[in-house]
Formats: structure tokens, sequence, C-alpha cells
């Protein structure tokens, strides 16, 4: 299974055009971070500064683990998360550049 990195294929939103594969993986990025609990998840691993298990994600949100699984795999999908696997236990970090990307999508000049 391919993974879909979704966040490679997106253009700044102040781009001249935009391809309709550059703009639905610009949709598709939106629509990944578009949750509450996957808010959550990027500032917990924008604040922790390291690796955070997958198991501290649970008890911090109030969530299942298949619930949490299930975030976590939308934003690693997307190309945000990247995940390490660490014996029994996969630990999370931001993707370096995600957030510089991210940002840059919505960036738009003023004038």
């Amino acid at each position: 299974m391919r993974e879909l990195r979704v966040i490679e294929d997106c253009r700044p939103l102040d781009a001249p055009t935009l391809s309709d594969a550059e703009a639905e993986a610009t949709a598709a990025l939106f629509r990944a971070v578009a949750e509450p609990a996957r808010v959550k998840i990027v500032n917990m691993l924008v604040t922790a500064g390291e690796p955070v298990c997958a198991c501290a994600f649970e008890p911090a949100l109030g969530l299942s683990q298949p619930t949490v699984s299930h975030h976590l795999k939308k934003l690693t999908d997307v190309g945000l998360l990247e995940r390490e696997q660490r014996g029994k236990w996969a630990y999370f970090s931001l993707e370096a550049g995600a957030m510089e990307r991210l940002a840059g999508l919505v960036r738009i000049p003023a004038g």
C-alpha cells in the first residue's frame, strides 16, 4: 500500500493556478486537520519537542485506542506525521517541514 503524502502535492492558495489534482490534495490536507482531536494531536506534538508514544494520546484526548489510531493514521497519510516503531509501541512526531508547508498554503501576501 502506497503512503499518500498528500502534503507533497499541495500548492499555496495564492498560486497563479491550481490543477484539479493540486486542489484535491490541498482539500484532503485541510480535511485531515479539520477535526478537533487531530488539532489536539498536532498541538501535543508541537509542544512536546520529541516523539510521543501513541499510548499518550488516549488519556490526553479521552478517546478509545482505535479512535486515536484512526486519527494518527489520517495525519500520517497526508504527510504531517512520521511514525517510528519502538518495540510494541509506535511513536509519532511532526514530519520535518510539514508545519512550514502547511503555513505556506494559507499565507497570502497583503496587498
